[in-house]
C-alpha cells in the first residue's frame, strides 16, 4: 500500500499553543511552531485531511501594563504583537490552516456562553483569593513556591494580592481524570509527563483554580457579573474549539468533522494546564477530549532555559539572515531531542548547516546534476545494468522510508530528520563507491554509468519527497532542478529520457571561523563604542582618594549648548543576542520615533524600561553597535549591574527639550 493515500481523506486536527502577545517570541517558542507545521506536512503527505491551527492569545494582566506603559489601548497593543507573531510564522513557511485570536468576536462570544454554562451547571463559584501573584507569568503561587519574594519561574518580584474571584472545582473531576489518563495510553506523551501529571498534581489532590479576576480589565467580561473578566485558562485554552465553530448552542460543521484533536503540541512547562485543566473543562462541557497532548522539550541556550527577561535569547528571523529559513528549520528539527531539551548556539548552528546542508545533501545534488549534464547531455539515463551495490542503496532508501514514517508517527521528529539526511549520507558513499568519473572513461561501461547516475537521481528525488515536510523551499528546489513532477514514494517513479532541470546551488557553505570573528569584532566593536560612550558620559576610573571618577576639564557654555537633550518615552525594549550588555530601544520623540543602544542590560530587564521617560542626547552622530543602529544616547550612571538610568516624571512629554 502506497503509504501516501493509505490515510486518504482521515481527519488530522493538529495545534499548537497559541502564542502570548505580549512580546516577539524567540527561537525556543518559534521550535513549536516549526514542529507542529513538519508533522501536519507530513501527514499531508500521508493523505490526510489537515487541519492546523495557531495563533494568539491577547489577554491579561501583563498585556494591559505594557499597553498602559506604551501609551496606547489594549487592542492597538495585541494588534501589533500579534501581526509581528505571525509574520514571524509565515517567514518559517508555516503553512496553517487558521490563526485565531483570542480578541477575536466569535471566540469571546462562546467563551462567554462557556463560563456561564460552567456557572449554570455549579462547576464555578464565587469565592475570595488572597495569595502571592507574578505578574508577568500571570500566575499565582502557595507561600512555599513564594519563598523569598520571587517568582519561582521568571524570578521576578511578586505582588501579595487579594481579590475576589470565581473558582473552578477541579476536585470535583479529579478521580474521572485519573481514570481517563491511566486507561488511555498515549493521552500525553512523552511518558515522562505522564508521569510527573500523575504524581505531583492530581494524585497529592487538585486545588479550585480562580477562573476570574477583577483587579484588571484586559480580558473577555463575565457576562452575569460586569466586575468580573474571564481568566486566562478558560479563555486560551478555550481557542482550540472556538477555532473550529464550537458553541454550547450547537457547533457547525467544522467542529463536527474535526474533533477531537489529534494532538495538541505544546511546550513542556504548559503540561498542566492542557492535561489537567483542559480536559476537565472538557468533561464539563460533556465534549470528547483530545487524543493526543505532546510536551516538547526547551531549547537551552548554553546551559540556561532561553528567557527574553535573561536576555540569552536567539530570534528566528535574525538567524535567517545568517542561515536561510530551511537552515534554521533544520537545526531546529534535527537537534530538539524526543523528551530532553536541546541545545542552540551560533556556533552549533554553523556546524550543523555545513555538515549536513552545504557537504551532505548540496553536495550531493550539485554531483549528481553535473555529472548527469556531463556525460548525458542533461537527460534522465535509464537503468540496465545493476550490481550488487545498487540494490544495497535501494534497500536503504526502502529502511529509511519506514525510519521516518514511525518516527513522525511517534512524534520522534530529530529521529525522523536525521534518518533522512543519513540516505543523502549513504548516496555520498555510493558516489564513492560505484565512481562514476571512472566508469565515464570507459565506452564500454556506458550503461553501467547511466544506472549508477539513475539510482542516484532517483534516490535524490526521493529523499526530496520525504524531505518536504522538514525543508519545503529546499525540497522542492530539489525536485525543481531534476525536472520531474513525481512527488510520490513509489521507487523509481523518476522517468529516464526527460531532461533534468536548471542546476542551482542549494546551500552555500559557511564559513564558520569567518561567523565567530565577525560575532568577537561586533562585541569589541560594541566594547570600543560603550567606552567611548561612557567617556562622553564623564565615566572614568575612579579617583583612589573619593571612588568617584574625577571631573573632567572645563566646558564652554556655548559648546554644551550644542547638545540636544530630549525627553523620550520606551515604546519598546529587547536583548540584543550577540551581546551581554546591549539592549536595543525604540523610543518616541513626540515628533519622530527612532532606535538607540545602550549598555545597560546588566543593570535592567527589556520590560523594566518600557513606558519609561529616558534622557535623550538626540544630536548625537548615529553609530552601530553590535550590529544594530543607534540614533542618540541616553543618560546613566554607574557600572556593570549598578548602572541606573537617568529618569524623566512620567508627566513630562515626549520630545520636550531639557535645559
Amino acid at each position: 500500500m502506497n503509504e501516501q493515500t493509505s490515510h486518504k481523506g482521515e481527519k488530522f486536527y493538529i495545534t499548537t499553543a497559541i502564542a502570548y502577545a505580549s512580546r516577539k517570541p524567540h527561537i525556543g517558542n518559534t521550535y513549536e511552531i516549526i514542529m507542529t507545521d513538519a508533522v501536519a506536512r507530513f501527514r499531508k503527505l500521508q493523505g490526510y485531511d489537515v487541519f492546523f491551527l495557531t495563533g494568539t492569545d491577547e489577554h491579561g494582566e501583563k498585556i494591559e501594563d505594557y499597553a498602559k506603559k506604551a501609551g496606547i489601548t489594549p487592542q492597538a497593543y495585541v494588534d501589533g504583537v500579534s501581526a509581528e507573531i505571525r509574520k514571524l510564522w509565515d517567514l518559517m513557511n508555516c503553512r496553517y490552516d487558521h490563526f485565531i485570536r483570542t480578541t477575536d468576536e466569535q471566540h469571546v462570544k462562546a467563551v462567554q456562553k462557556i463560563f456561564k454554562r460552567f456557572y449554570d451547571q455549579g462547576d464555578i463559584y464565587k469565592n475570595e483569593y488572597e495569595g502571592w501573584y507574578c505578574v508577568p507569568c500571570e500566575s499565582f503561587y502557595t507561600e512555599t513556591q513564594a519563598a523569598g519574594g520571587k517568582c519561582p519561574d521568571c524570578g521576578a518580584p511578586m505582588q501579595r494580592k487579594k481579590e475576589e474571584a470565581y473558582f473552578f472545582r477541579m476536585s470535583a473531576y479529579q478521580d474521572r481524570l485519573l481514570e481517563y489518563i491511566e486507561t488511555h495510553p498515549g493521552f500525553i506523551e512523552p511518558e515522562a509527563r505522564k508521569k510527573e501529571m500523575i504524581n505531583n498534581f492530581i494524585k497529592p489532590g487538585l486545588q479550585d483554580l480562580c477562573v476570574s479576576r477583577t483587579s484588571f480589565q484586559w480580558g473577555i467580561p463575565v457576562t452575569f457579573d460586569e466586575k468580573h473578566v474571564v481568566y486566562v485558562w478558560v479563555d486560551a485554552l478555550s481557542n482550540y474549539i472556538t477555532a473550529l465553530g464550537y458553541d454550547v448552542d450547537g457547533s457547525g460543521d467544522l467542529y463536527k468533522k474535526y474533533w477531537p484533536a489529534d494532538v495538541h503540541v505544546i511546550g513542556k512547562d504548559i503540561m498542566r494546564f492542557h492535561s489537567i485543566y483542559w480536559p476537565i473543562f472538557l468533561m464539563a462541557l460533556g465534549e470528547p477530549l483530545p487524543k493526543k497532548i505532546f510536551g516538547h522539550p526547551w531549547f537551552l541556550f548554553g546551559n540556561d532555559k532561553m528567557s527574553k527577561s535573561k536576555g540569552n535569547v536567539l530570534y528566528a528571523d535574525q538567524l535567517v539572515q545568517l542561515f536561510g529559513v530551511d537552515g534554521v528549520r533544520h537545526y531546529c528539527l534535527s537537534e530538539m531531542p524526543y523528551s530532553s531539551d536541546g541545545n542552540i548556539t551560533l556556533e552549533n548552528l554553523a556546524k550543523r548547516y555545513n555538515a549536513d546542508l552545504a557537504n551532505n545533501l548540496g553536495n550531493l545534488v550539485s554531483r549528481t546534476l553535473a555529472m548527469t549534464q556531463k556525460y548525458f547531455g542533461g537527460v534522465i539515463p535509464a537503468p540496465s545494468e545493476k550490481e550488487a551495490v545498487d540494490e544495497e542503496l535501494a534497500a536503504f532508501s526502502r529502511t529509511t522510508c519506514e525510519t521516518v514514517f514511525q518516527s513522525m508517527d511517534t512524534y520522534h521528529v530529530s529521529d525522523a530528520e536525521n534518518a533522512l539526511f543519513s540516505l543523502f549520507g549513504r548516496a555520498n558513499k555510493y558516489i564513492d563507491e560505484t565512481m562514476p568519473w571512472v566508469l565515464a572513461k570507459d565506452p564500454e561501461k556506458k550503461d553501467r554509468l547511466g544506472t549508477v547516475l539513475y539510482n542516484l537521481l532517483e534516490t535524490i528525488r526521493f529523499g526530496a519527497v520525504l524531505l518536504g515536510p522538514f525543508l519545503p523551499s529546499a525540497s522542492e528546489s530539489i525536485l525543481n532542478q531534476l525536472g520531474t513532477q513525481a512527488r510520490d514514494l513509489t521507487p523509481g517513479s523518476l522517468l529516464p529520457g526527460h531532461p533534468v532541470g536548471e542546476a542551482a546551488p542549494l546551500f552555500s557553505r559557511i564559513d564558520e571561523k569567518k561567523l565567530i570573528e565577525t560575532m568577537e569584532s561586533e562585541q569589541k566593536q560594541n566594547a570600543e563604542e560603550s567606552a567611548k560612550a561612557n567617556e562622553a558620559l564623564s565615566v572614568s576610573p575612579e579617583s583612589p582618594k573619593t571612588g568617584f571618577a574625577p571631573v573632567l576639564p572645563e566646558l564652554s557654555f556655548e559648546r554644551f549648548s550644542e547638545t540636544d537633550l530630549r525627553c523620550a518615552r520606551v515604546l519598546a525594549c529587547e536583548p540584543i543576542p550577540k551581546s551581554s550588555k546591549l539592549l536595543k530601544l525604540q523610543l518616541d520623540l513626540g515628533f519622530e520615533r527612532r532606535q538607540v543602544v545602550s549598555g545597560i542590560a546588566k543593570a535592567y530587564r527589556p520590560e523594566q524600561l518600557i513606558g519609561k521617560k529616558v534622557l535623550l542626547v538626540a544630536n548625537l552622530a548615529p553609530v552601530k553597535l553590535c550590529g544594530e543602529d543607534s540614533f542618540g544616547m541616553i543618560l546613566a550612571g554607574g557600572e556593570g549591574s549598578g548602572i541606573q538610568v537617568v529618569l524623566l516624571p512620567d508627566d513630562m512629554a515626549p520630545g520636550t527639550r531639557i535645559h
